[in-house]
Parts: C-alpha cells; sequence; structure tokens
C-alpha cells in the first residue's frame, strides 16, 4: 500500500506542477558535444550493419527478426534526426529558441532561413521515430522467445 501511495503521490504531483519536458537533450561543452554526435553516427553504422547482417543471412524471413529489422531501420531515423537537431540547435547556433507563454515557444532563425525553424521543429519530435523502434524491438524479441519456447516444447 505504500508504494502505491507513493507513486499515485508522485504522478499527482508530476501532473499539477509539470516541468519542460525536452526530446531532445542538450549537452554542455563542446567535448561532450562531439562524443554524442560521434555516437549517432556510431549507432547509425551499428544499425545499418545490423540490417544488412539480417538480409545477408537471410533471418528476416523470420517474424521476430524482421520487426527486429524494422526496429533498425526506425534506429537509425531516430538517430540522424537526433544528430540533425543537435547540429542545429547547439553547433551550429543557427536556431534560438524562447518561451512565450505556458505550452507555447518562439523558434527564431535567420529571416532568409525561416525553412530552418520548421525543420527544426519537426525534427525535435523524434519520438515518432523512437517509440515505433522501441516498440518493433520489444515486439521482434518478443517473437523471438515465443518462437524458441516453441522450438523447445517440439524438441
Amino acid at each position: 500500500m505504500g508504494a502505491f501511495l507513493f507513486l499515485f503521490s508522485f504522478l499527482l504531483i508530476s501532473l499539477l506542477f509539470p516541468d519542460s519536458a525536452i526530446a531532445t537533450q542538450g549537452h554542455g561543452g563542446r567535448e561532450g558535444l562531439y562524443i554524442h554526435q560521434l555516437s549517432h553516427i556510431f549507432f547509425f553504422i551499428s544499425m545499418g550493419i545490423l540490417i544488412y547482417w539480417l538480409k545477408n543471412r537471410r533471418l528476416t524471413a523470420k517474424p521476430g527478426w524482421r520487426c527486429i529489422g524494422y526496429s533498425a531501420m526506425f534506429f537509425i531515423l531516430w538517430t540522424a534526426d537526433a544528430f540533425l537537431v543537435h547540429l542545429l540547435d547547439e553547433q551550429l547556433g543557427i536556431i534560438r529558441t524562447e518561451r512565450v507563454g505556458f505550452l507555447e515557444i518562439a523558434i527564431h532563425t535567420a529571416p532568409d532561413h525561416q525553412w530552418l525553424g520548421h525543420l527544426y521543429y519537426l525534427a525535435k519530435l523524434d519520438h515518432l521515430f523512437c517509440v515505433p523502434a522501441l516498440i518493433l524491438l520489444y515486439m521482434g524479441l518478443r517473437g523471438l522467445v515465443i518462437g524458441a519456447e516453441a522450438e523447445k516444447q517440439e524438441g
């Protein structure tokens, strides 16, 4: 009962006094940002290699591995999107945001590059790639476990 009351209190306080939810994490200092950007490149390449490996070994014929392959594709889209946001927001410094009201921000760009503001806004919606990637990864792993259990019961 104590754990439930604690969790309920935490959720109630979080709903009544929300803090800003920033989808793409910012980084302090140049060194941390460069290493973080390199990790996005490494993850991009790793997911590409995973997709190649799955197709080359014809594992995508099995539903579990197919879901994992689709998950890797969404992870590629997510990491490229996050890389772009970090580049626009922190490295190039061509985007500036400010809070102008409750649930409202202003995105400032150079007058002749206002399209960057729209691109930045869309890119900040990185969860539209990350959440499907995680769901597909879960479905793929679940499919592999169910398949292994079925093989175990048959044999």
